[in-house]
């Protein structure tokens, strides 16, 4: 999931970290509150075949709701954080906090690309003479 939201560029220093930190903030609360998740419940053999049964999809956050194991009060207090939240903004916040990484990560990249195979800099000759 990680390489998914931030891609594969290097991030260094405390600017990235910090903006690390708020995109992941923000995926987290995405995720557990508006990503629906199949569960799967069980697998059964057929010969060959593998029959799958999942449960319906349900968030994070609908699962811990229906679970007997959280208290009243973190109950609450997760309903309670919930009604704050607005899946279109989180997710505008998301997408505008990758491109300002990545630019950032663009802009910051100081040294020339390495050579995929060997791990030395590439360099270009010209072969028109």
């Amino acid at each position: 999931m990680v390489r998914r939201a931030v891609g594969y560029a290097r991030y260094a220093g405390a600017s990235h970290l910090a903006l690390l930190n708020r995109l992941y903030e923000r995926l987290r609360l995405y995720t557990n509150y508006f990503q629906p998740v199949m569960k799967l419940i069980k697998k059964e053999r057929r010969g060959a075949k593998v029959k799958k049964t999942y449960d319906r999809p349900q968030t994070p956050y609908q699962r811990l709701l229906r679970s007997p194991s959280v208290s009243p009060k973190a109950r609450q207090r997760l309903k309670a954080e919930y009604a704050t939240l607005n899946p279109a903004a989180l997710k505008r916040e998301i997408s505008q906090l990758q491109r300002v990484l990545y630019n950032r990560a663009k802009k910051d990249r100081q040294y020339p690309p390495m050579h995929p195979s060997k791990g030395r800099v590439s360099v270009q000759q010209d072969r028109s003479v």
